[in-house]
């Protein structure tokens, strides 16, 4: 008896496999282009600044160090950085001294921070529906919920897999 060997196949540009990676590709920049427009456009925040804002409100009271941020965050550290300073200057988040550790810095979320994402929550939560929700076939979301949770956990971890599906209780709990 012959045992086969399995056959090697390398990915070529053309190759069709491909296909649903460029769609995944495009979905995510055009629905989060669509996202960060109408935040922008009706809370002059960037989705960037909202899911920062976000991240630190989900935090045990409202604060978050600044590494723990930037591994939650789809930006770099010096992303982070910037972005924290953007928001900052805005009133919404205070930098504060980590109060278990001098030599970190935290962000807090301010009131005003607070009340900035509780507003923005509802367009946000509204555009996911509008563009990710309708476009989807009800049938399908549960199977692409499996797909996109397996390929997460074999990119493996960074930053906390369970977020996003707990936007709108964490909404809820803001209030």
């Amino acid at each position: 008896m012959t045992v086969t060997e399995p056959v090697e196949r390398t990915l070529t540009a053309r190759d069709p496999r491909l296909a649903p990676w460029r769609q995944f590709l495009m979905a995510h920049a055009r629905v989060s282009r669509r996202l960060d427009d109408e935040l922008r456009a009706d809370h002059d925040l960037s989705l960037a600044e909202y899911d920062a804002l976000l991240t630190i409100a989900q935090a045990p009271d409202r604060r978050i160090r600044m590494r723990q941020l930037a591994d939650q965050v789809i930006l770099s550290k010096s992303g982070v950085t910037r972005l924290i300073d953007r928001l900052v200057v805005d009133g919404l988040v205070e930098r504060s001294a980590c109060e278990t550790d001098a030599r970190g810095a935290e962000a807090v979320l301010t009131p005003t921070g607070l009340d900035r994402l509780r507003a923005a929550s509802q367009t946000h939560l509204r555009g996911i529906e509008r563009h990710f929700i309708e476009a989807v076939d009800a049938g399908d979301l549960p199977v692409l919920e499996r797909a996109l949770t397996s390929l997460a956990e074999r990119a493996g971890p960074g930053g906390e897999p369970d977020r996003c599906g707990t936007i709108d209780r964490t909404i809820d709990s803001l209030g």
